[in-house]
């Protein structure tokens, strides 16, 4: 575990707030922004490319001047809304779950590794420590897997040290500022979380690169960190985001229900703390 306490001075302001989404047309979201009550509003021509997933279009990145696109994934509580076409595991002669996997965009990962900062800060009781630890550790256990094997021991690196701030962060729907941010915030009824990824998505595979990621976790909803069945198991939920931080993608083949990127959840859930065969599977495929 890359345990490592480093409090950060980041000047920044915000809190993000997802509409509900309803269509693969344009749509245009509200953010309202705390404390200030200021609303940051996501591009006109975010479009939702796939089931919860919206492009935020294209931006100059603030660390290599270079073009890079970004993508904003919803993480839905009510499963009522699952896609007409979910989709299906891809090889049929195989155990479905050995292929319940998939990817924001097909070779899109992390080459060069990055540090991240969390504002543990939160109404639930959750201690600061106890957030830092369980993000520290759901990195630590997507790249155990990134061997194809989950046995504690390193399988690659690709997010870097963890850092706690208490300056309050925005995520980036508009442009990139070069930190990867985590923090509570407000979002609509319906949506757990979101993360945010941008990066070079739209040249051949092999190039494709993750430059930055941010997530927020709603503060609608209550949270804990021991399972309680009536909150959000922040272990749970940010395992799932966590998994998008490294270029793993939504799931709605209901085959693929119990395994970590299967994109809904509820309170009480815990199931998604552990990687699946499907999940080691994919972050093994995307990385080796």
């Amino acid at each position: 575990m890359k345990t490592k306490y480093v409090f950060a001075a980041v000047v920044l302001c915000g809190a993000l707030a997802v509409s509900s989404f309803a269509s693969a047309e344009k749509v245009r979201v509200v953010a309202h922004v705390n404390p200030s009550g200021k609303s940051v509003v996501i591009p006109e021509r975010a479009i939702e490319v796939a089931p919860h997933v919206f492009s935020l279009g294209e931006t100059m990145d603030a660390q290599s001047g270079k073009m890079v696109e970004g993508y904003l994934i919803v993480h839905k509580k009510d499963e009522k809304e699952k896609p007409a076409n979910p989709g299906t595991a891809k090889d049929k002669t195989q155990d479905p779950l050995d292929s319940c996997y998939s990817f924001i965009v097909k070779g899109a990962k992390w080459r060069s590794v990055e540090p991240w900062v969390v504002n543990p800060t939160n109404p639930f009781g959750i201690s600061d420590e106890s957030v830092f630890s369980i993000l520290d550790s759901g990195i630590s256990n997507w790249e155990d897997a990134m061997d194809g094997r989950v046995d504690g021991i390193q399988g690659g690196d690709a997010i870097g040290t963890g850092s706690m701030t208490h300056d309050v962060l925005i995520a980036d729907t508009a442009s990139t500022d070069g930190l990867n941010e985590v923090y509570f915030g407000n979002l609509d009824e319906g949506t757990i979380g979101v993360t945010i990824v941008w990066g070079y998505f739209s040249v051949s595979p092999k190039s494709r690169e993750i430059v930055e990621w941010d997530q927020v976790y709603n503060t609608f909803y209550d949270w804990s960190d021991n399972g309680d069945a009536m909150a959000m198991d922040f272990e749970n939920i940010a395992t799932h985001e966590l998994g998008h931080s490294f270029g793993m993608g939504d799931l709605y083949d209901t085959v693929c229900r119990d395994v970590t990127m299967y994109g809904y959840g509820t309170e009480g859930e815990t199931k998604k703390s552990t990687l699946e065969r499907g999940d080691i599977n994919g972050i093994k495929a995307l990385y080796q």
